[in-house]
């Protein structure tokens, strides 16, 4: 079985974020860049399932990015992944969503894939819709908020995690899933791991080598950033007094219905 697992490289989440206003894009330059947190709960879950499936089962790293984040890679090949790969090209500099979707989707047909396992969001962006871009290029199922994986007999079988609790759901595959935190903890590399990473392939992929037909970068961007502004500053809450619980909840439930949150 053929598992891809598509990361993102997003600037470290303890180091203070800036936005040019020039371009209106998250600066990276001097800031340190890791492996998005969120990804590394696929990445575990793919190595799960590598572990109960054994085998020729093979773990691969997908993401979009420059060539120089090969050793940032290094992390998630330490973990116990098999091999990655990087599109890596000056045109998709200022790709959206739409376009990431597209491009990944490109390369997932170039290297092969049974299933694919995502993140739930970045870090640096937050907008979760990568998974469901993929599946829609690809012309798979899309399985969302998944906790708990089970692969049988080609079929993929999930625990979805919901607002109202927990939804069990199947779809054949090739697929490509969405997992939650739910997967489990991801794993420490071993110093056996961290060895064994330095001879593993990081292969680099120029978008020449993608059979893209359509506008990628700016071009192809379905979204643009017209404006930034700072949220405004918060202003000192109200504190009321009740003489009672009923008169209390009044309060509150008149507080709710002026801002017409009931």
């Amino acid at each position: 079985m053929k598992i891809v697992v598509t990361v993102k490289l997003v600037p470290d989440t303890n180091s203070e974020k800036r936005i040019d206003p020039g371009t209106k894009r998250l600066v990276r330059t001097g800031v340190e860049t890791v492996i998005n947190p969120f990804d590394e709960y696929a990445i575990e879950a793919a190595l799960q399932l590598k572990e109960k499936l054994g085998g020729d089962t093979t773990v691969t790293i997908l993401t979009m990015g420059p060539e120089t984040s090969k050793e940032i890679l290094r992390k998630a090949l330490a973990m116990g992944a098999d091999d990655a790969v990087i599109v890596s090209d000056p045109a998709l500099e200022a790709s959206d969503v739409a376009v990431t979707g597209y491009v990944l989707s490109q390369a997932l047909k170039k290297n092969g894939f049974d299933l694919v396992i995502c993140g739930g969001l970045a870090e640096d962006g937050n907008t979760g819709g990568v998974s469901g871009a993929l599946a829609e290029y690809l012309g798979v199922p899309g399985l969302t908020n998944a906790a708990k994986i089970e692969v049988e007999e080609g079929k993929l079988r999930v625990v979805r995690e919901t607002d109202s609790g927990h939804q069990t759901v199947s779809a054949p595959l090739p697929a490509v899933m969405m997992v939650t935190m739910g997967v489990g903890e991801p794993r420490y590399a071993s110093l056996k791991g961290i060895m064994g990473a330095k001879k593993k392939t990081i292969a680099v992929w120029p978008v020449a080598e993608l059979a893209l037909d359509r506008p990628i970068g700016t071009d192809g961007a379905k979204t643009e950033l017209l404006t930034i502004a700072k949220p405004p500053e918060r202003g000192k809450g109200q504190i009321v007094v009740a003489e009672d619980g009923p008169s209390g909840a009044k309060i509150i439930f008149d507080f709710l219905k002026e801002r017409k949150l009931v």
